[in-house]
């Protein structure tokens, strides 16, 4: 059963890392000046976004590749770091 408690730490950690995300998220919107900081997400171009009369589609192709391109490398160093 050790294995299961293990894993049970992992989601609490990782739920403690969504949630001081949301707040970092929230503090930059309301810090003046740093609201703009991270304006430029799901703006790249690349990203898809059509409006119509009633209907609007917005689908971010761009923002998903930097974002995957980041959290790829940000997982490669986590992984080297904890291999040494």
């Amino acid at each position: 059963m050790p294995e299961w408690t293990t894993l049970g730490k992992l989601l609490i950690e990782i739920g403690l890392g969504i949630i001081a995300l949301g707040v970092l998220l929230v503090a930059l919107d309301r810090i003046p000046g740093l609201g703009n900081s991270i304006s430029w997400l799901g703006k790249l171009p690349g990203d898809i976004s059509i409006k119509r009369e009633n209907f609007s589609f917005y689908f971010p192709i761009a923002t998903s590749i930097v974002f995957s391109i980041i959290l790829s490398l940000l997982f490669y160093l986590l992984g080297w770091l904890f291999r040494r």
